[in-house]
């Protein structure tokens, strides 16, 4: 009896080690990506596995795939699939947090440092023939007390490369009892509000988290923080975010992720605020296109650890 052959449709663009890997388990790939969107809704007939980055996964594009077990996703969230949906129908949902999560904490510390020593302004300054020393002094992380708000993969590796900065780390996550880290200080969200001076956002999106943010979460803060969140764009309300910006509550942000992206993180909505044009403009402000995750390395291991789930998965 001939075994059955199993089908991934690749819908978006992915390293070739994903291919690899399927195809040296006998697994057909059949990429969609410059496909139409009819084309790939026919591919996903008789297809075991779907694999994605941010397209969005919806009711109607699982139940165009009736032999569906498995959706990878190459990256670290699931917000971009219906997996309650997904659940019903006995599919399996993943993803490859492990994959960037480097990647993420380097972004962040980067951001950081950008911010702290005036980095974008004195290289502007400079290339416009201004040499303006005592304006551009910095400020170190060294003795810092860091606040990081959720402990999973880009909470900890941030947690663990800050640790050579000789700054206080405190950690908070709701659901992880057990951090045994010793470069770490487990505390609630209290003692964050009371003690931190940098605080890092390292969340899902989810109900729970949405506007997480907003005007009450800064007013807690005893001290004027620097604020970064590398996380989902709509954990924050940017109109609270300026607001503290505008009062010194926040005396500088970093975000790799704002509240306007659409949903599948490729480019910004059309709507644009006071708000949005004041991050912009502002010089304690640094912004970046939802990049922290990307880089070309995280690009292959994040392709190679969902593959390498998906075939466990599969056994």
């Amino acid at each position: 009896m001939m075994k059955k052959i199993i089908k991934a449709v690749i819908a978006e663009k992915v390293h070739p080690v994903l291919f690899d890997i399927f195809q040296s388990k006998n697994i057909e790939c059949i990429d969609t990506h410059s496909l139409t969107e009819q084309e790939f809704l026919n591919a996903l007939q008789d297809a075991t596995i779907l694999i994605v980055r941010s397209k969005k996964i919806d009711a109607h594009i699982i139940d165009a795939a009736p032999h569906l077990k498995i959706i990878g996703r190459a990256g670290s969230g699931l917000e971009n699939i219906d997996v309650a949906y997904a659940s019903q129908k006995g599919i399996i949902c993943l993803n490859s947090p492990e994959g960037n999560r480097d990647a993420v904490a380097e972004h962040t510390i980067g951001m950081l440092l950008m911010l702290f020593n005036n980095l974008k302004k004195a290289d502007t300054e400079v290339r416009n023939n201004i040499w303006d020393r005592k304006s551009n002094w910095g400020i170190e992380i060294k003795h810092q007390t860091v606040g990081i708000i959720g402990y999973g993969n880009m909470g900890s590796a941030l947690a663990k490369k800050l640790s050579g900065f000789e700054c206080s780390i405190l950690v908070y996550d709701k659901y992880k009892q057990d951090i045994k880290d010793d470069f770490v200080q487990v505390v609630d969200l209290k003692k964050i509000f009371e003690l931190a001076d940098i605080v890092s956002i390292h969340l899902p999106l989810n109900k729970e988290t949405l506007y997480l943010v907003d005007d009450k979460f800064f007013e807690k803060f005893q001290k004027s923080i620097y604020f970064v969140n590398t996380s989902r764009g709509k954990i924050v309300r940017t109109s609270s975010l300026v607001n503290a910006l505008k009062s010194g509550k926040v005396k500088g942000a970093c975000l790799d992720v704002i509240e306007y992206e659409d949903t599948n993180f490729e480019q910004m909505t059309t709507i644009q605020t006071d708000d949005f044009e004041y991050l912009k403009k502002s010089d304690k402000v640094v912004l970046t296109p939802h990049i922290a995750g990307w880089t070309y390395q995280s690009y292959e291991k994040i392709c190679r650890i969902i593959a390498e789930k998906v075939v466990e998965k599969l056994k």
